[in-house]
């Protein structure tokens, strides 16, 4: 909890136009998410929130509530909200929708993409090329999340980019519990060659290259091989199940 209080500079009234408090809240801690400085399973202690971004407990509950919709945090009853930590099931669910989610977007993508929004993508990828160089992980994996956003909203369905939302930031919760090996850019060129398929027009490049994509995230993840957990109720599952 305390790199989600040195990330917030500001007092919590600065804020875009139009945003709310609870909107405000939301952001940091989703963004906090997809950077992993709030890994899986971690507590998020209402009175905690509530005196780091100097709002009532009602405002963070409203927060806390959106981001469950979306299932990146978990409510309980009597035990208080936790960052999700999905299960290897659960993940291998969540990346099969990301895959059909991505596909989709790509192709609608294509058909709405104007020069405009082509730019502001490729903005996007260099900030995020940049963060990754300089070591930076956390902010490059958000912006790579940002860049398939951005996307979403290039794609023009509101329903879609809604899910999306979603899924990216579950995933980022997926590569924060599975991802082997070293931390690594793998969009280093995938998202730059995307944006060039989208701008052509070429929408069987484009769908082919995201398909390929999402294969490469998926092959960075260990979903198969049993590992160790830190987890007290999975290590004695044993003991529960024969209770």
């Amino acid at each position: 909890m305390a790199n989600l209080k040195n990330s917030v500079a500001k007092n919590i009234k600065t804020k875009v136009a139009g945003q709310t408090q609870d909107d405000v809240v939301y952001c940091h801690i989703f963004d906090a998410i997809l950077e992993q400085r709030l890994p899986p399973a971690t507590k998020l202690n209402e009175e905690a929130l509530a005196e780091i971004f100097n709002v009532s407990r009602t405002i963070i509950r409203r927060a806390l509530l959106r981001l469950s919709m979306e299932q990146v945090v978990s409510i309980r009853p009597n035990r208080g909200a936790m960052v999700a930590a999905p299960t290897k099931a659960e993940a291998k669910q969540i990346i099969k929708a990301r895959e059909v989610m991505e596909l989709a977007i790509t192709e609608l993508a294509v058909a709405h993409a104007t020069p405009a929004k082509i730019e502001e993508c490729r903005k996007l990828v260099e900030v995020e090329n940049e963060a990754f160089a300089n070591n930076d992980y956390g902010k490059g994996l958000r912006l790579s999340g940002e860049f398939h956003i951005k996307l979403a909203e290039m794609a023009n369905n509101a329903p879609l980019l809604a899910f999306q939302r979603s899924l990216v930031s579950q995933t980022s919760l997926l590569i924060a519990q599975y991802e082997t090996g070293t931390h690594s850019n793998c969009s280093l060129d995938e998202h730059s060659n995307l944006l060039d398929a989208i701008e052509s027009g070429d929408a069987e490049q484009a769908v082919s290259l995201m398909q390929e994509h999402i294969d490469h995230i998926r092959s960075k993840l260990n979903l198969d091989s049993n590992s160790a957990s830190n987890d007290l109720h999975v290590v004695f599952s044993d003991v529960l199940n024969n209770r």
